[in-house]
């Protein structure tokens, strides 16, 4: 794997007596102890002074590179207990021969869930004698690329995605040996249309509002024309009078997948543009197509990092306006204004309802066959699941995560390593 810029992130909940060293009580071997400290804690303290700040804070300037949680802790000599078991788990491989040259669990993939992933892996650090997985971003597709290049040390264990993973990248993952996955949906998050405080007045969007605003071309008399519209009150006089200017994510990140199916071909549907070039003889795959073309002409523009680069770029240009993450937004609403969709107020209770239109479920994916041959892996996804972390209250859903209400179904079938 291309070693990225790594980024140190300060310890966000802090010291917990649950991982400090001690000795075994007298009764317990050194094997016995080993055993008992890598399995999940009864209780998980999150520090007191945790705050989702520190968190977001801990992860600003990511933008797509490396991000790597320091382990706080003392090194620890390797012990004959878990020399022995480190012999037991490579014998134990097969096919790709996974090794044991590698002890920390490896995550790469979508930017809205680098923050949960980091808080979770930062935690997971702190609860187990493990040493804290390393998180990279980049991007759905990116990452899922990277998970389907094969088994083995030198490829990544997970790969996070704020969309499913497609037929494509699962034939493609199936002709390097990766054919045994694990499907992990933990949580919900909402997409956000959002301008800065002080900036213009973008209070409420209809979809039909964005397709018309950034659609490439639009029906005209029954013929498609490249898009006239170049400021927000020609798509609508009660929008305001300034230019077009809107930061995408860019078609690398799952969010776009969902933005031009949810808000652009809906806003087409909604215009009756789609039902003008049906009429006008196009096949309902063309028709789809040409409503989520996107302009090409800077109307809009692609952002291929993270939201912290949406939001340098419209701090940059005042008056545009930018496609964020809900947990994003409501950690930067100090700079921030949200406008509605479709006169529903983007909310983790109006996501979880499935009021708001724009919303999406998050998923990681996970190797099979390198769980049991890394050491943490089956620990790390077991304690994201936990009700203690992703579940209501929990760190995830204080920093935005809409919490899924299957859960505990998530979670049993992962720990019977129920495949796709």
């Amino acid at each position: 794997m291309a070693n990225a810029t790594v980024h140190a992130v300060p310890h966000i909940f802090g010291n917990n007596p649950l991982t400090e060293d001690r000795a075994p009580p007298s009764n317990v071997s050194p094997q016995d102890d080993v055993a008992s400290t890598r399995q999940r804690p009864a209780a998980v303290r999150f520090h007191p002074e945790f705050t989702v700040r520190r968190a977001a804070v801990a992860m600003r300037g990511a933008q797509g590179q490396s991000v790597r949680m320091t382990d706080s802790r003392p090194g620890r000599p390797m012990t004959p207990a878990t020399l022995l078991a480190a012999l037991a788990l490579t014998a134990a491989a097969t096919g790709a021969a996974i090794a044991q040259g590698r002890d920390q669990v490896q995550i790469a993939g979508s930017s809205t869930v680098l923050p949960y992933a980091t808080i979770v892996a930062e935690a997971f650090g702190e609860n187990f004698d493990f040493p804290t997985p390393v998180v990279q971003s980049g991007g759905s597709s990116a990452g899922l690329k990277l998970f389907c290049e094969g088994l083995g040390e030198h490829t990544v264990d997970i790969a996070n995605a704020s969309r499913p993973i497609r037929p494509a990248e699962i034939a493609a993952c199936a002709a390097n040996g990766v054919t045994d996955i694990i499907e992990v949906r933990f949580g919900y998050d909402g997409i956000v249309l959002a301008s800065l405080t002080d900036g213009p007045d973008f209070t409420a969007f209809q979809p039909a509002d964005w397709y018309r605003a950034l659609a490439e071309t639009v029906p005209v008399d029954g013929r498609l024309v490249p898009n006239p519209n170049a400021r927000w009150s020609q798509v609508d006089p009660g929008l305001p009078d300034v230019p077009i200017t809107a930061f995408i994510p860019g078609t690398k990140h799952g969010t776009r997948e969902v933005f031009e199916e949810k808000l652009i071909l809906q806003g087409c549907r909604d215009s009756g543009a789609l039902a003008d070039m049906l009429a006008a003889g196009m096949d309902e795959d063309a028709a789809e197509s040409a409503c989520m073309a996107i302009r090409k002409d800077g109307r809009a523009v692609d952002i291929d990092g993270d939201y912290t680069e949406t939001l340098a770029r419209i701090q940059s240009n005042p008056e545009g306006i930018g496609v964020f993450g809900l947990s994003f937004f409501e950690n930067n609403a100090d700079k921030l204004k949200v406008a509605t969709i479709g006169g529903v107020e983007p909310t983790a209770r109006s996501v979880a309802e499935g009021a708001y239109p724009v919303s999406r479920p998050l998923f990681f994916y996970v190797k099979k066959a390198h769980v049991g041959a890394i050491p943490g892996l089956r620990e790390y996804t077991e304690f994201f699941l936990s009700d203690q972390v992703a579940g209501p209250g929990g760190p995830l859903a204080r920093y935005g995560l809409v919490p899924d209400p299957e859960l505990a179904a998530t979670r049993r079938a992962v720990q019977d390593e129920k495949t796709m």
